[in-house]
């Protein structure tokens, strides 16, 4: 019942894909405590010790009060994340993430895999990092929304206790393109660990912000992949408006998802035509 939804709300163009870090991630991404390791060294800190003093939000804050900005550790972040080793060519989730053809993908990752993924398949993209983004935005082009910024732009990283801060005040340019974006759609996340804090006070957020915009209406569901069934997941995320999709076997959590939007876009996955003389818009 779900597939059958949520394919009605993408042919509608109803559907707006959310990706998160574990699509990048399946690509051979370092995990975040190799973050944390590096800023330990950076400081003169033994790794094992740093770690004891804070979340990886209070650490990374601690880096920045340290150096001034966080500078220095997005360059870093930078080239580990786009190792010459990684590559998106062979990536069946971004391939049939560009193949969907969604209006609208909103990610909170800072690297720059959805954009190459876009490029290797010849599909026009708009990525919007700032406000001045959005007089870029065109009807017929995919827009791909850096929401916790872009590794181009320093202060729109939101890496920090500060930034992460900002962020759940929900009243940034970004902010309130989403709040426009979501009114009377549906919301697909992808590649999210329930473990995140603030990923889910934003399915809070989202669920409160169509109760105060449109109340009494019923809010158009959204969903979630979950590798793994969780029925207390299920439950708490059921009371804000978020369905919960998951394999009825368990597998590697990427083959689970290639064959969950293998399932979702159906005929979407067919050969894309050969893009005009502008195949991308990245800048």
């Amino acid at each position: 019942m779900h597939i059958g939804m949520l394919r009605a709300a993408h042919e509608r163009e109803q559907l707006i894909l959310f990706v998160g870090a574990g699509v990048s991630q399946s690509l051979g991404l370092p995990p975040w405590s190799e973050l944390i390791d590096h800023m330990a060294r950076e400081l003169g800190y033994k790794p094992e010790e740093y770690r004891r003093y804070g979340s990886a939000l209070a650490l990374a804050e601690f880096f920045r009060l340290q150096h001034g900005n966080i500078g220095p550790l997005r360059s870093w972040m930078d080239r580990k994340w786009h190792s010459p080793n990684m590559s998106v060519d062979r990536s069946r989730v971004h391939e049939l993430i560009v193949r969907a053809n969604f209006k609208i993908i909103y990610t909170t990752n800072y690297d720059r895999w959805l954009e190459y993924a876009f490029e290797h398949h010849q599909r026009e993209y708009v990525k919007v990092v700032s406000v001045a983004d959005v007089a870029r935005i065109r009807r017929d082009v995919t827009q791909i929304v850096k929401f916790h910024g872009d590794f181009e732009n320093d202060e729109s990283i939101v890496l920090d206790e500060t930034s992460y801060f900002r962020r759940l005040d929900f009243e940034s340019p970004l902010d309130i393109k989403l709040r426009a974006d979501v009114l009377g759609r549906s919301v697909l996340f992808i590649g999210y660990s329930l473990a995140d804090i603030n990923i889910r006070y934003l399915f809070y957020r989202l669920s409160r912000l169509w109760k105060a915009s449109v109340p009494g209406v019923p809010q158009p569901p959204s969903y979630i992949f979950l590798p793994v069934r969780n029925p207390v997941q299920q439950a708490v995320l059921a009371q804000w408006g978020i369905e919960t999709i998951s394999p009825d076997t368990e597998e590697d959590p990427s083959t689970a998802l290639a064959a969950f939007l293998e399932e979702l876009v159906g005929d979407a996955t067919a050969q894309p035509q050969p893009p005009s003389e502008t195949k991308r818009n990245s800048t």
